[in-house]
């Protein structure tokens, strides 16, 4: 039943194809540094209990205060999701047994969010592209964490997340695929870092996501959905859709019914499974939150913060399609992290872009992936990789030494520039030493150059052994250049 349909976002079932509809929830941790309603740090890693606040304790009497950066970033948010902000909106309390959020509800927004609608391009290796809806943003406060393996009877209870700004990021039900929705999680998490209001680190729950998983037959009205909790990696997005895909036709094609439910990814056996029955909007009895006036936003608020927008995924891909003449591969390769874009852009600055994307992208990247590192962890600086690209474009170096160079400075560092010239690696420019080098590989392989002469392709293969013969020194275009006049070829 694995098997996929000639329409690859369908699922093959026994009895006919399926279709799976999936939505998103996306909880990004606001970065600040105080939590939303209260003074208390948010830095991760402290000790229990050590970033809790009277207001995150719940202690009688004290009352929640909003955090202005939180708002400003939710705004900020709002906006590079091109998506409609609401200058009037509402803290609401949902209510819920909450064993590690002390107040016993949790401070949210229901009817009327910060952010409105919005949407995300997502643009896939196989040059599909999906338009998800943002069907709203709204801003809450995070729990705190259970912890059930500390004691053989007891459950403690750390609060230094209880009270932490989280953006709960709703999609519409756009996504048909698993590799669709890892890939929306992707692009998602690359805008947040580029506003810089969120770090994205799914490690640290920075970044976790409720997956709403149903099925149905190609258009069809949508089926019964299933919620999948707190899924903090992109794999195991992909992972727990296509389990519960395959779960779900299973009971249908054997004649069952799909329970609205919530459930759980288990990492280790690739499978879900059912945590409580779903509840719905009324369960949690929501209403205004008395403590907290309704929010109010002026327009120039906005505005301000529109303005200090950067430059966002989708608008950098399109420059560097259109101005550098990247191809849409390279292009989404290099917008695909801030840090990347930045490395690329430095490396770019004055110097052919395309030709700053291949050293970026094959050399550094694929070094990187190599060893296992992140472009902040590259012992290569942008300057110096800049420095190998400017010796290629002004003949110094042949781009086999400009490899070559690129791993010096890779393990023993320098600038480039010294580098080619104490080691004596400058490219050999005179055409009286390359002549001798082409003439004495003529007259080594006869045949060939009769064949050469029927075959005008064959002269890369002399190209290659001169190169060789000269230790990658010589100037590629003065060989090419030699060869196709001692043949006689165009």
């Amino acid at each position: 039943m694995d098997a996929k349909s000639e329409n690859s976002n369908l699922i093959a079932g026994d009895t006919g194809d399926w279709e799976v509809v999936i939505g998103m929830e996306v909880h990004a941790q606001v970065t600040s540094n105080a939590k939303l309603f209260s003074g208390a740090s948010t830095e991760f890693g402290g000790d229990p209990n050590s970033h809790v606040s009277l207001v995150d304790a719940a202690m009688p009497g004290m009352l929640p205060v909003i955090n202005e950066t939180c708002v400003a970033q939710a705004v900020r948010t709002g906006l590079g999701l091109k998506a409609e902000i609401n200058l009037y909106s509402v803290f609401d309390r949902k209510n819920y047994f909450y064993p590690d959020l002390p107040q016993g509800y949790q401070i949210s927004q229901y009817k009327n969010p910060i952010v409105g609608e919005g949407e995300v391009i997502v643009d896939l290796l196989s040059g599909e592209r999906v338009i998800v809806g943002i069907e709203r943003l709204h801003l809450e406060q995070d729990a705190g964490k259970s912890l059930h393996d500390q004691h053989p009877q007891n459950s403690y209870v750390d609060l230094n997340r209880s009270g932490v700004a989280l953006m709960e990021i709703v999609s519409k039900p756009d996504l048909r695929s698993s590799e669709q929705a890892k890939a929306y999680v992707s692009k998602l998490r690359t805008i947040l870092r580029y506003l810089g209001t969120c770090d994205g680190n799914m490690e640290q729950g920075s970044l976790r996501a409720d997956v709403n998983v149903s099925v149905r037959r190609p258009g069809d009205e949508f089926g019964t959905r299933c919620e999948i909790k707190n899924v903090n990696s992109i794999r195991f997005i992909g992972q727990a859709i296509e389990y519960e895909a395959r779960r779900q036709i299973e009971i249908i094609e054997d004649g069952g019914t799909i329970d609205q439910e919530t459930r759980l990814f288990d990492a280790k056996t690739g499978e879900t499974r059912s945590m409580r029955s779903k509840e719905e909007a009324h369960d949690y009895r929501y209403f205004p939150d008395p403590d907290l006036l309704p929010l109010e936003l002026s327009q120039e608020f906005v505005d301000e913060i529109a303005a200090s927008l950067p430059e966002l995924p989708d608008e950098k891909r399109a420059r560097f399609i259109a101005d550098y003449g990247l191809t849409p591969y390279d292009a989404d390769v290099l917008v695909s992290e801030r840090e990347s874009v930045d490395y690329f852009e430095e490396v770019a600055t004055g110097r052919d872009a395309k030709q700053a994307a291949n050293w970026v992208i094959n050399e550094l990247f694929g070094r990187l992936n190599k060893e296992g590192l992140t472009i902040g962890d590259g012992p290569i600086s942008s300057a110096q990789l800049g420095g190998i690209v400017d010796l290629i474009k002004d003949g110094t170096i042949s781009g086999k030494i400009a490899k070559d160079v690129f791993d010096i400075v890779w393990t023993e560092g320098g600038d480039p520039a010294e580098i080619v010239e104490k080691r004596g690696l400058k490219q050999v420019t005179d055409t009286g030493a390359i002549e001798k080098a082409v003439d004495e590989v003529m007259a080594a392989n006869p045949d060939k150059v009769a064949q050469a002469k029927e075959k005008p392709a064959l002269a890369g293969w002399f190209v290659g052994q001169v190169m060789k013969a000269t230790g990658g020194k010589a100037s590629p275009q003065a060989v090419n250049a030699l060869l196709k006049s001692k043949l006689g070829i165009e």
